[in-house]
């Protein structure tokens, strides 16, 4: 601590400037020091007295009265303003203690409410001014001249004498009955303000702030509040001063003044650590119900339950047509469907998933198409999972196939439903028999031997069969027996979504439950939709689709993942935020994904080294929907090679864009397109770039072009091809050099190609001929069986019995 100059030298009565230049001589202060404000640190106080003896501090108070009472005339004060006399002040004093003595007798009865509520005894003297204010109206006047040295000093010597007795701890109870009502002492809780640093009562604090509360569950004390959390109500809540709240946030680091607010977490540890729960209740929490998530789930999930069993109707059935590729699906359902698609499919294959719905006999059937060939797995299993009947298509010639398998097996592990059409019963060499064995041997045995699986024999082209199969797939339903509440939301799943040049992203759906809507919100993932239209099968605008008829729905905000569920929320705003959350989620996964410490040893530094040398085909895929995207993406990942790898770029639904050129160019990647269109411009734009893009309609044609693509990146195989052979006879001199004389054993002798000499089993030497004679002409072709003159550019050292022979070298195309 120190003081300044001028009041250490006012205590020793000695001239401030003379003080000042006393301490500089001491060096007790800096030598450039000027003013008498400055301070001293207080370890030179010792010093100071052995210079001019002791302060003289007692005679200090004495003459303070003095002057005011001689000054106090001299003072100009303004109209209507007076001074109180001694006698005034000894007046309202007594007038005080009476008043005082008689709100104590007033609140005796009743002293264990009352005394809590102010529990210290320091206060008093904060509480004594509002006294003068309740006597009369002029008591306001005094406070522009108490402030003065004279009040300062002597308020507190001369009050505390008439309140000395033993009961003054109860004389904070005084000032609430100020407003003259003895008869209403309750009044005191709007000022225990002042109570604050009593941490005795933790009850106390609970009035100390609006929007703070303290309650205790348990022996747990818990503090109830809003944000923002201020320091000085925190810290009344607490029961702590302030500056000491202060001090333990700026021991964390943290600066704040007693009317900043704090963060939360701050504020929790701030309270836990003196032994508190906070409990902040934000906005619009005060009306929330006290239900727990899951319970309000488990709610919902029960009320929605009920109401499907009320309003419970019969629905038609989905059916899935699985197979082998070219055993007749497509064709069936044509048949079923009497029009002609598998025309319209390039390659006569089926690349999509199709839905479509028919009438047989008054009722209505939904039937799904999906694609046989080995690349569209995903597809099958997405087909056979959202259906309630697989139709297993199987060619009376052919009988079980790989893929026949394999739709089987995605049958089996949906738990739907199987039945069996062998197809092409009109085909030479259809051997029914044969499928049912192989039946037999797959544990799907028809009925017909014993069996449980219904099997219909069925020539598609010939549109034979059709209605008994489409009569038991009715049978089949009743069996099951199959109901959906139309009056619910609509919920269901997407088959297949596109992005269309005109309408934007669009979206197959099959509706499971409830009532699709035009101006429905929709929520899939990270995509939402406000439906603006939707389309049947036969291209035809509806208003609402029931439970299991498949529609076309436009509006979304990007194509949803094929096999993605969606729901119906209560507006698009909501649909947005859902979707938002969605994408909020998907990026954190991946951010964390990321975040993984990756290996740094020495291995994978040099495994890393290795890839960024390593041959690499880039590509960019483009697909018309999202199910042929897929599917070309495991026909490329299926691509396995050791000396070029294969990094996909990017893979996205629509038409191939400019922006896909750029990026391609970026990443100095390929354009692979499927069943899909280029932009205007964008022709032109990659020339520019030099990208090359590759459009095909065909899957597996695209997996052998890319792999073309990948073998056009690795460095040619060269290839050693022997074009002839001589045999040197004899060496002749001539003017710069010798000559081998030779006789052509083997093809022919070429001047200017590659040659090398040997000697025995070992290559004397390898060059150019430079010379080739026939007799003394030169020439440009020796055949076999002819003698000639040979000589390699650089060489001279030939001698008889040494072999020549001419090869080229040959640039083949590495193999994968």
């Amino acid at each position: 601590m120190s003081a300044r100059i001028h009041e250490i030298a006012k205590q020793y009565n000695v001239e401030p400037k003379e003080m000042l230049s006393w301490l500089k001589e001491q060096g007790y202060v800096a030598a450039d020091t000027k003013s008498v404000s400055s301070t001293v640190s207080k370890i030179y106080y010792d010093e100071i007295e052995k210079k001019y003896g002791k302060p003289a501090a007692p005679a200090a108070p004495a003459p303070v009265a003095a002057p005011v009472v001689a000054e106090a005339p001299a003072l100009k004060l303004p109209a209507g303003v007076f001074v109180k006399s001694a006698a005034d002040i000894a007046r309202e004093k007594e007038e005080a203690a009476k008043a005082a003595a008689a709100a104590r007798a007033a609140s005796m009865p009743a002293p264990a409410v009352i005394a809590p509520k102010p529990p210290p005894p320091a206060p008093s003297a904060f509480k004594s001014p509002p006294l003068p204010p309740a006597m009369a109206p002029r008591a306001v006047s005094p406070a522009p001249l108490p402030p003065r040295p004279a009040p300062a000093y002597g308020a507190p010597a001369a009050r505390p004498a008439p309140v000395v007795p033993p009961p003054m701890n109860k004389a904070p109870v005084a000032p609430p009955p100020v407003p003259s009502a003895a008869a209403r002492p309750p009044q005191t809780p709007p000022l225990p303000t002042f109570a604050k640093p009593a941490p005795a009562a933790p009850g106390a604090p609970a009035a100390s702030a609006s929007n703070i509360t303290v309650t205790e569950e348990g022996g747990v004390k818990i503090i109830h509040l809003k944000p923002p959390i201020i320091v000085r109500e925190f810290a009344v809540a607490l029961g702590l001063k302030p500056f000491k709240l202060i001090s333990e946030l700026m021991e964390m680091s943290i600066f704040a003044s007693m009317n900043q607010s704090i963060d939360e977490t701050v504020a929790t540890k701030v309270a836990e650590k003196h032994g508190f729960l906070l409990d902040i209740k934000h906005r619009g929490e005060a009306a929330a119900p006290a239900v727990t998530p899951e319970k309000a789930k488990i709610n919902k999930e029960e009320k929605a339950r009920e109401e499907d069993i009320k309003n419970l109707a019969p629905r038609p059935p989905v059916v899935v047509i699985l197979g082998h590729v070219d055993h007749g699906k497509t064709s069936l359902l044509d048949a079923i469907r009497k029009a002609n698609v598998a025309a319209g499919e390039a390659g006569g294959i089926t690349q999509h998933i199709g839905a479509y719905q028919v009438e047989h006999n008054g009722r209505k059937i939904t039937f799904l198409d999906t694609p046989g060939h080995a690349a569209f797995t995903k597809m099958r299993a997405r087909g056979a999972s959202v259906t309630d009947v697989a139709v297993l298509v199987v060619a009376a010639d052919d009988g079980f196939m790989p893929q026949t398998d394999e739709a089987l097996q995605h049958a089996k592990d949906a738990k739907v439903a199987l039945m069996v059409a062998v197809n092409k019963m009109d085909v030479k060499g259809a051997n029914l028999d044969r499928v049912k064995q192989q039946m037999q041997e797959r544990q799907i045995a028809p009925e017909d031997w014993g069996g449980e699986t219904v099997t219909v024999p069925v020539a598609a082209i010939k549109n034979q069969g059709i209605s008994e199969l489409l009569d038991m797939i009715l049978l089949q339903t009743d069996v099951l027996e199959l109901k959906a509440n139309p009056k619910a939301e609509a919920s269901g799943v997407v088959i297949e979504s596109q992005v269309d040049v005109g309408r934007g992203p669009l979206a197959t759906v099959i509706v499971q439950r409830g009532t699709l809507r035009v101006g429905d919100a929709l929520v899939c993932g990270p995509h939402y939709a406000k439906v603006r239209a939707m389309f049947d099968d036969q291209g035809n605008t509806i208003k609402e689709a029931p439970p299991a008829m498949p529609v076309r729905v436009i509006g979304w905000s990007g194509s949803p993942d094929s096999g993605a569920k969606f729901i119906t929320v209560k507006n698009a705003r909501e649909a947005e935020r859902l979707a938002e959350e969605a994408e909020d989620l998907l990026k954190k996964t991946t951010v964390s994904d990321d975040a993984v410490p990756k290996d740094v040893s020495i291995d994978a530094l040099f495994a890393n080294i290795a890839a960024t040398t390593a041959k690499v085909l880039r590509v960019v895929l483009k697909s018309d929907v999202f199910g042929s995207l897929e599917a070309v993406k495991n026909v490329l990942e299926g691509i396995k090679s050791t000396k070029v790898s294969l990094d996909i770029v990017a893979a996205d639904v629509g038409v191939i864009s400019k922006n896909d050129v750029l990026m391609a160019s970026t990443g100095k990647a390929v354009i692979i397109g499927f069943n899909t269109k280029q932009e205007n411009g964008v022709t032109a734009l990659a020339k520019h770039h030099g990208v090359t893009i590759e459009s095909f309609e065909i899957i597996y044609e695209l997996g052998d072009r890319v792999k073309e693509l990948m073998a056009d990146l690795l460095d040619p195989d060269l290839k050693e091809n022997k074009l002839g052979g001589a045999e040197v006879r004899q060496v002749f001199p001539v003017a710069k050099g010798f000559v081998a004389g030779c006789l052509v054993t083997e093809g022919k002798i070429n001047r200017g190609i590659t040659a090398r000499v040997r000697r025995g089993k070992e290559s004397v030497h390898e060059g150019k001929i430079g010379t080739l004679r026939r007799f003394k002409d030169d020439a440009n072709e020796v055949r076999a069986g002819l003698e000639c003159g040979i000589r390699l550019d650089g060489y001279d050292g030939y001698q008889p019995g040494d072999k020549i022979e001419c090869f080229e070298i040959q640039k083949v195309r590495a193999s994968l």
